[in-house]
């Protein structure tokens, strides 16, 4: 999310985003690049690799979906989406692809 509001990911930014302290964003983003998921440029800047990217989007379109169904039945858009990041790590591929086809069916 923060790649596309910003069009670059910083630490400082995952921090104030999801509300916890830098050296905490520091701890994961070590494990993260040591598991290949990510890389750092030489300013810095948070570089999803390959892996990294593929889970990134596919728990994006997670978010996105899961806003748009919670907006369409009547919750805030602020809360849509904070409920939105409650949920997506957890769900199982069975249950969000059930969701997907409620949604393209109803669209």
């Amino acid at each position: 999310m923060l790649q596309e509001e910003h069009g670059y990911i910083r630490s400082v930014d995952i921090a104030e985003k999801l509300g916890v302290t830098k050296p905490s964003v520091s701890y994961a983003t070590k494990r993260l690049r040591e598991s290949g998921y990510i890389t750092t440029d030489a300013a810095g800047m948070i570089l999803l690799l390959p892996p990294g990217r593929e889970i990134a989007v596919r728990i994006y379109e997670r978010h996105k979906l899961l806003t748009e169904l919670f907006i369409g039945l009547g919750v805030s858009p602020k809360t849509a989406s904070e409920d939105a990041c409650k949920i997506e790590h957890d769900l199982s591929a069975e249950t969000f692809d059930a969701i997907r086809r409620h949604a393209d069916e109803h669209r």
